[in-house]
């Protein structure tokens, strides 16, 4: 059973960084692509960014020039959050998209606030 579990959320004040990471357990195949989207309270969960198997990359609009996404050491799609704002606080997933499914972690809570 595959399970995806990310780490690395947390307070930070306005103008600051975070780097979240996803860790996977079970075998993955045909993946497509690794990547992240958030959902904040009231608002549909929406892409943040993912990168390919062949390096290509996505942000979301709001997130463009601030965040990165890059495949780490354990080949899973890590976030660097740079610049945050208090509009980026949301639950941040984790996820994996395959051939025929997508595979979800159970979110980090990310809380932009002074």
């Amino acid at each position: 059973q595959v399970q995806l579990v990310e780490s690395g959320g947390g307070l930070v004040q306005p103008g600051g960084s975070l780097r979240l990471s996803c860790a996977a357990s079970g075998s993955i195949f045909n993946i497509r692509s690794r990547g992240w989207y958030r959902q904040a309270p009231g608002k549909e969960r929406e892409l943040v960014a993912l990168i390919t198997v062949g390096g290509s990359t996505n942000y979301g609009d709001s997130v463009k020039g601030r965040f990165t996404i890059s495949r780490d050491a354990n080949n899973m799609g890590s976030l660097q959050m740079n610049s945050l704002k208090p509009e980026d606080t949301a639950t941040y997933y984790c996820n994996i998209q395959t051939a025929f499914v997508h595979y979800w972690g159970k979110g980090t809570l990310v809380t932009v606030s002074s």
